[in-house]
């Protein structure tokens, strides 16, 4: 089973499958040293990025997630100042502090990007090699980032069947989902809440939602707050607090434009993927370059609609983490496999469910909205230009913000009945992945980040 623990990460920016996937991947690893017993014989660790991760891993950090990962930090609890700092050293020193050793790594020779060796289970590979001072190897792994800040070892990419044996209401489908809730007169929030329930005390399950819900209000805030350019060097300036500059201003006017709570949401939504491309701690929502959603439609709902409250919000992420779990089990959520529509449109689709069941639609309305918000997201390629995630990201993220709220109004004046069902367009996103050539999958070899020169 997916879990609202694992959907719903608390990491760093700008990626979740380029930075916290490989930071992850990189403490995996050592981990493993450790278990087989190798750590007092490593003398020397390399590590090897392909694919996705190599064509663009530098512009979204990936070098300084991998080192910190190797250095025992993890992507929820790291100070992202830190990163930099970790990088800084260890090009002085050619060596990093790892269980009280100094292991050797020089990130010029130790850190490689390869671009010309094929990627056979997933365009997002690392290879991890440990040696003794002899030169021997004592332990190589090829771990995958998959999206979301998922990781598995590349022999098991695409093997492991989700574990629904633990949980009293499994489902693998949309079909499946209603079937079940509607047979155990269940709300899909109040099935998923039960599932979890099998795996973990209610009251830590309350604890993480509402410290999920609360850092992506405090992302939003320090979004807001802040000025000045994006690092990466296009020398994009920060929108956020502009625009809520202005915003507040037009409060005060007698006369204000109709559409004026949508610009709140793109504001939220901005705020929000600035801090993600600014490296700064967000929420994995169900990926980084799709952060801003989930938050944005939230905030909407906690400050824009009457009678909202902390119960709403768990219900809108519990309900989330259903159709995340669907589109993540039967298609994917990587932009370095199926392009955007696996992010922005998955995210689109889990706010759009959550909102849904947030304002008390029933299940065949959640299910309906869903698939509005992801069928007008097939076909969007990921093609951030220079490697970042800002442009168009940080756009993406504040009109999937909006599509999540309009598809999510349109669900609930209908009865739950429609044509496409939210599992055809799921499988249509897979089969569309599959069919998209790989220079529009996230590694700025087409589309926009070729056809604008970057400034």
């Amino acid at each position: 089973m997916i879990s609202v623990f694992d959907l719903f990460k608390i990491g760093i920016g700008p990626s979740s499958s380029h930075t916290v996937g490989p930071m992850r991947a990189a403490a995996a690893f050592m981990d493993a040293v450790r278990t087989a017993g190798l750590m007092p014989r490593v003398h020397r660790i390399t590590v090897v990025l392909l694919g996705s991760l190599a064509w663009t891993g530098r512009g979204h950090g990936s070098d300084r997630a991998v080192i910190a990962g190797l250095s025992g930090e993890r992507p929820d609890s790291i100070d992202p100042a830190a990163l930099e700092r970790l990088l800084q050293r260890a090009q002085i020193e050619h060596a990093l502090d790892i269980d009280g050793r100094r292991i050797g790594f020089d990130p010029a020779s130790d850190l490689l990007f390869d671009t010309a060796t094929a990627t056979p289970a997933h365009p997002n590979t690392l290879c991890f090699t440990a040696y003794a001072s002899d030169g021997a190897c004592l332990l190589q792994q090829r771990w995958c980032s998959v999206g979301g800040g998922f990781i598995a070892l590349e022999h098991e990419v695409g093997t492991l069947a989700p574990d629904t044996g633990s949980v009293p209401l499994p489902f693998g489908s949309a079909a499946e989902l209603l079937q079940v809730a509607a047979r155990e007169q269940l709300s899909i929030a109040a099935l998923v809440l039960r599932n979890e329930c099998a795996l973990r005390p209610l009251e830590q399950i309350e604890a993480h939602m509402d410290r999920v819900a609360d850092t992506m209000m405090d992302c939003i805030d320090r979004g807001i707050a802040a000025g000045g350019e994006l690092p990466g060097g296009l020398k994009v300036r920060r929108r956020a607090a502009a625009l809520h500059e202005r915003l507040r201003a037009a409060r005060g006017r007698a006369k204000r434009a109709p559409h004026e709570i949508m610009d709140y949401v793109s504001l939220y939504a901005i705020a929000v993927n600035e801090e993600n491309a600014a490296g700064g701690r967000v929420v994995t929502a169900p990926t980084n370059g799709a952060a801003g959603v989930i938050p944005a439609v939230i905030r909407y709902y906690r400050n824009h609609v009457d009678g909202a409250d902390r119960a709403g919000i768990r219900t809108f992420l519990l309900t989330a983490t259903a159709i995340g779990a669907l589109c993540k089990l039967n298609a994917s959520i990587s932009g370095a496999e199926v392009g955007c529509q696996g992010e922005v449109g998955s995210a689109c689709a889990m706010a759009a469910a959550g909102l849904v069941a947030a304002l008390g639609g029933s299940n065949p309305q959640i299910e309906n909205a869903a698939e509005i918000a992801m069928e007008h997201h097939l076909g969007m390629t990921c093609d951030p230009i220079g490697g970042l995630v800002q442009i168009p990201c940080i756009e993406r993220n504040a009109f999937g913000a909006v599509k999540a709220i309009n598809a999510a109004s349109l669900g609930m004046h209908g009865d739950g009945t429609h044509h496409v069902s939210l599992d055809q367009v799921i499988a249509t996103m897979r089969q569309t992945g599959a069919d998209m050539q790989s220079k529009y999958k996230e590694t700025s070899q087409g589309g926009l980040a070729v056809n604008v020169p970057e400034c």
